[in-house]
């Protein structure tokens, strides 16, 4: 069975950190676009960051430039180190893996496999 599952979320002050985990089982990484997403209730989901385990392409929200950093260590997980942390950065984070998109990668259509995401909060 293909799942995603997210984990690394929690509570955290404003200008604190977390560092959320997307491991895939079921298949692996290589070759997808994986792209981390959130969420607030009543709004729109928003694409965070993506990386592409193609060609090594990473792309960020204007923002969370210059504070959330996107890697990975293998073939099964993806990381997203978030730094610096807002009240605005609360919601559920998704991730997703798909075909990559290039620069039009926040676009939900390129994503086939989601997670069940994870709540952070960041309380000022």
């Amino acid at each position: 069975e293909v799942q995603l599952v997210e984990s690394g979320g929690g509570l955290v002050t404003a200008g604190g950190s977390l560092r959320l985990s997307c491991a895939a089982s079921g298949f692996t990484f290589d070759g997808y676009a994986i792209g981390w997403f959130r969420q607030v209730p009543g709004k729109p989901r928003e694409g965070v960051s993506c990386i592409s385990k193609d060609d090594g392409s990473i792309y960020y929200a204007d923002s969370v430039k210059g504070r959330f950093t996107i890697s990975s260590d293998n073939a099964n997980t993806v990381y997203l180190q978030m730094n610096s942390l807002k009240p605005e950065d609360t919601a559920v984070y998704y991730c997703a893996a798909g075909r990559d998109g290039g620069r039009a990668w926040y676009a939900d259509l390129w994503y086939r496999y989601w997670g069940q995401g994870t709540q952070v909060t960041v309380s000022s």
